[in-house]
């Protein structure tokens, strides 16, 4: 017969193989037990009895407290056979009293484990229930991580065999003496596999491996990229490190800000990223400098395809007629243009960018698809439109965005409000933005309306755009007092 795996009750679970009489019939633990005081039975002598006369009818020279045992099993999703399988394979569990048991699976629930967690945990890992060398590491678990450690990590932690759980709280403690805040401690722990992390390393590792990533900013990369406590410190951690130090030409400082703008680099493999690195040497003919640079900028150009995205988009620049310092230049101002996806980004805007006049493969083509990978295909579509519906030319389109490439990737909706405040606040022509279309590059709250309303005041309403946004703060604040004076002393 199938027995169900989280049977309900004791009389399912065991029917027909088991009946008790009225003085032995098990009871619900967890709502019906007190904390009373019960001698250790020792319960070794009944337990091939009971599973050999599992067929009889009656068990009634079998001990009350056997029964409770039986139940207590039951309580926790533990069918008969598993129950029968845990006695014979754990013989220990015949040593414990049932108010032990009891205790230990409240003290278990109280970490946030449910039914379910129980029953996996206990199936997998009996001793959980017997071994007094747990009992620190719970107490840690639920008074000094609060018991927010997941429930899952936790199944995982008491799942491990009991030599790699005596030292954990003095790991975890560790961590925090070296840097880790200890109210980020817990969110560091939940997101690391604990045996490879902590569990399997010795305290002198744990310390060493810490010690080795200071110069690249240890805990602040731990905080980031919490996984990379798993690395074997020797055979991965160390060759992947050592690999941008050698590009970077033993620049720490500089690695480190890698590290820490993208510590998923650290995932991987030391040929996969040499592998990147020589491509970009041989095919794009940049060297380890420039490389290092863009990797600054740009560091998940390691992750990103060498066949089927960086061999046709750096192809395409050199078509367009850039040599490698112009490429590198490239990469360093539109780096995404490695990284968005040909069919559904960088195709829309060429079909855009060649339709307003830019001819194909050209510096200047490729120059604007750059520019253009700062901003959606969406909004550089409206753009467009915007333009045109302001009575400026194609031709006028790409000459403004020749002078102000940034004009293709600028806020629709902001190029509008700005120019309709040119024409209808500041009474311009709006064909001055062919002169100066840099205009639109400046907040209008923060600096149009101010510098124009100020000037406005002094000298009337025409005057230089140029003059008027592009001098400094300070110069300009120089400027207005001086034309205060003049006008105090007339």
């Amino acid at each position: 017969m199938m027995l169900h795996p989280y049977p309900l009750n004791l009389s399912h679970s065991l029917h027909p193989f088991l009946t008790f009489p009225p003085q032995l019939q098990p009871q619900p633990l967890f709502s019906t037990i007190k904390s009373q005081p019960s001698n250790k039975a020792c319960f070794q002598p009944y337990i091939r009895a009971f599973f050999k006369c599992h067929c009889s009818s009656s068990f009634a020279n079998l001990d009350t407290e056997f029964a409770k045992l039986v139940s207590f099993f039951q309580e926790l999703g533990i069918g008969f056979e598993e129950t029968k399988v845990l006695f014979l394979n754990n013989p220990d569990l015949s040593l414990v009293s049932v108010d032990s048991l009891h205790a230990r699976v409240l003290s278990l629930q109280s970490l946030g484990l449910d039914r379910v967690a129980m029953y996996q945990l206990v199936t997998k890992r009996p001793t959980v229930l017997t071994d007094k060398k747990i009992v620190p590491l719970l107490s840690f678990l639920r008074n000094e991580l609060e018991g927010q450690l997941e429930q899952a990590q936790i199944e995982r932690l008491l799942s491990l065999e009991p030599k790699f759980l005596v030292d954990f709280p003095q790991k975890v403690k560790l961590l925090v003496e070296r840097g880790v805040p200890a109210d980020k401690i817990v969110h560091v722990l939940n997101k690391v596999h604990l045996q490879k992390a902590l569990c399997g390393k010795s305290m002198d590792e744990i310390d060493r491996f810490i010690t080795f990533l200071e110069p690249f900013g240890s805990i602040s990369l731990i905080l980031r990229l919490p996984t990379i406590l798993k690395f074997d410190l020797d055979k991965q951690l160390i060759p992947r490190i050592k690999v941008l130090v050698e590009l970077s030409n033993g620049d720490k400082f500089g690695v480190a800000k890698v590290l820490l703008r993208y510590p998923a680099i650290l995932n991987y493999t030391v040929k996969h990223v040499e592998g990147h690195l020589q491509f970009l040497r041989s095919f794009a003919n940049l060297d380890d400098k420039q490389i290092f640079r863009i990797m600054s900028i740009f560091p998940a150009v390691v992750t990103i395809s060498r066949e089927r995205k960086l061999r046709p988009r750096i192809q395409f620049l050199m078509e367009c007629g850039l040599d490698s310092d112009d490429i590198f230049k490239f990469l360093i101002k539109a780096p995404l243009f490695l990284g968005h996806s040909f069919h559904d980004n960088i195709v829309y805007k060429l079909v855009f960018l060649v339709k307003i006049g830019y001819k194909y493969k050209t510096k200047d083509l490729a120059m604007a698809i750059g520019i253009s990978t700062r901003t959606s295909c969406e909004n550089m579509q409206k753009v467009i439109s915007l333009f045109l519906n302001y009575g400026f030319s194609c031709e006028d389109i790409i000459a403004m965005s020749k002078k102000q490439p940034q004009i293709l990737q600028y806020n629709h909706t902001s190029l509008e409000t700005k120019m309709n405040y040119l024409i209808e606040d500041m009474d311009r022509d709006i064909k001055e933005l062919l002169v100066f279309p840099a205009f639109l590059g400046y907040k209008l709250d923060d600096r149009i309306k101010p510098r124009y309303e100020i000037r406005k005041s002094t000298k009337g309403g025409q005057m230089s755009l140029n003059k008027l946004l592009t001098v400094s703060s300070e110069m300009f604040t120089d400027k207005r007092k001086k034309a205060s004076a003049l006008a105090s002393e007339l």
